[in-house]
């Protein structure tokens, strides 16, 4: 085979492999880094995270998964939380409990009961409001100044940890 030949296989391999990357990056899988102890002890600062882009085509996210969304006060920012309240829903935090709708939310993830009571916050259509696990050290819906997450923000539910140490999350 001569090398004319050789180098053009080479390049269109390469090119296709860069635009079926591009193409999953995009529409399919979404990466993310975990930087602050906010989701300790389920998520670890550091933490390289993936998630699945499609996951909301056909449902919404519901209470409980971990979702990639872009950060409402500055969009530049991809955050990581936990969905705690859905479009409707009135949430509360009173005594280190959560509560939805006047009832309790059972947490067996959280690393700590919350310390600050706070609430009540109501979750407007289209929107969610999100916490993380480490209750005590997340910067999160509590305290933003755009408190709500919009639908339309969310990126992907997470579905796996590849970074250190690989593990299913989803």
């Amino acid at each position: 085979m001569d090398w004319k030949k050789e180098l053009k296989e080479w390049v269109v391999a390469l090119a296709v492999a860069f635009v079926v990357g591009i193409l999953l990056t995009q529409f399919v899988i979404i990466s993310a880094v975990v930087p602050t102890p906010s989701m300790e002890d389920t998520i670890h600062p550091g933490d390289r995270l993936i998630g699945w882009r499609l996951s909301y085509l056909l449902g919404e996210p519901e209470r409980g998964e971990i979702v990639i969304f872009k950060f409402p006060d500055d969009e530049s920012q991809l955050y990581v939380k936990r969905v705690i309240g859905l479009p409707g829903e009135t949430v509360e935090v009173t005594d280190g409990v959560i509560y939805i709708d006047g009832q309790p939310l059972e947490e067996p993830y959280i690393k700590e009961e919350p310390l600050e009571d706070g609430g009540p916050w109501t979750v407007p259509e289209d929107s969610y409001f999100m916490i993380g696990d480490n209750r005590n050290n997340s910067y999160d819906s509590r305290y933003w100044q755009n408190t709500f997450v919009h639908e339309d923000k969310i990126l992907g539910k997470v579905l796996f940890r590849y970074w250190p140490s690989p593990e299913w999350l989803g």
